[in-house]
């Protein structure tokens, strides 16, 4: 038991190494995604009844590819996550769903928010950060669950 432990800590270092890395690029995403062509405009387009939510899970994938760059080896990700994931993307546009418009296009938005906000945690705390925390901040562990590292 005490192997997968230090295991644990282990890769959590690694994990902030690899955040702090990527800083640049992940605030460079970060501000991509805060633009008006991007969150605005898809959250936007989910509440004027738009095909073109439909664009918000390509974005939601840049976030997720980018996050999943910076995972140590070996890592399992979080399932709430997956399973938010899945029901998120890979969403094809029919006119059949503008009759159930909030069950279609709901899923896209709840998940590009949801992969949004873990990069801004990775953000917050790989620029915060020094070295592992005694105490986990909740955004960090929450960081932590994505990469299945809690």
């Amino acid at each position: 038991m005490m192997d997968y432990f230090k295991i644990q800590r282990t890769k959590q270092r690694q994990l902030l190494r690899n955040i702090k890395r990527g800083l640049p690029e992940l605030k460079k995403l970060l501000k991509k995604m805060n633009s008006h062509w991007y969150q605005e405009d898809c959250t936007y387009r989910f509440y004027h009844g738009s095909f073109k939510v439909y664009y918000i899970q390509d974005l939601t994938k840049q976030i997720v590819l980018a996050l999943k760059s910076l995972a140590p080896k070996d890592t399992v990700f979080d399932g709430y996550f997956g399973e938010i994931y899945r029901e998120g993307t890979d969403k094809k546009f029919s006119s059949k769903h503008n009759r159930n418009w909030t069950r279609h296009t709901r899923p896209m938005v709840e998940c590009f928010f949801h992969a949004k906000y873990f990069l801004e945690m990775a953000i917050k705390y790989g620029s915060a950060l020094e070295k592992l925390p005694e105490n986990r901040p909740s955004g960090w562990a929450l960081v932590l669950y994505f990469y299945g590292l809690r």
